[in-house]
């Protein structure tokens, strides 16, 4: 008899990409992980890019391509991916612009970017706590008098 398996056998590599474990220690909203994921996806995994346009990205998870240049400009900032300009020739002989090449940073940047700026976070919130106990020792100090 053939017996059912409810869970398929599944190829190891061919029809999965590695997502790595520090994008969830980064903070990243779920749409800047959704599109994260998306260029992942995408990615030539000898060159670490892809070039696929707003639009594209947009229509695979379900985004305005306004929403996803937000979320590729979140990206850019905290370091996970770099983008450049291309240019396509068109058949009339005319230069436009092209899709944004993404490029795939190393997630060990990312995250030591990461915990960097955490660390100027807490040293600002640790002068800003400094400086408000010192306003509040000198008002019980030097109490106003009510006239």
């Amino acid at each position: 008899p053939l017996k059912y398996n409810r869970y398929p056998k599944r190829d190891a590599v061919k029809h999965y990409f590695p997502l790595p474990n520090e994008i969830f220690s980064l903070e990243l909203s779920g749409g800047e992980i959704l599109v994260y994921t998306y260029l992942m996806y995408r990615e030539d995994r000898k060159t670490f890019q892809c070039h696929p346009s707003y639009k594209t990205i947009g229509e695979a998870v379900g985004m305005s391509k306004n929403t996803v240049k937000k979320y590729v400009d979140g990206l850019v900032e905290k370091r996970l991916i770099t983008t450049e300009p291309t240019s396509v020739i068109t058949k009339k002989g005319e230069k436009r612009n092209g899709n944004l090449l993404y490029t795939i940073r190393p997630i060990e940047e990312a995250v030591e970017y990461h915990y960097e700026r955490q660390m100027i976070r807490l040293d600002e919130e640790t002068r800003r706590q400094t400086a408000l106990a010192k306003v509040v020792e000198y008002e019980r100090k030097h109490p106003k008098i009510a006239v």
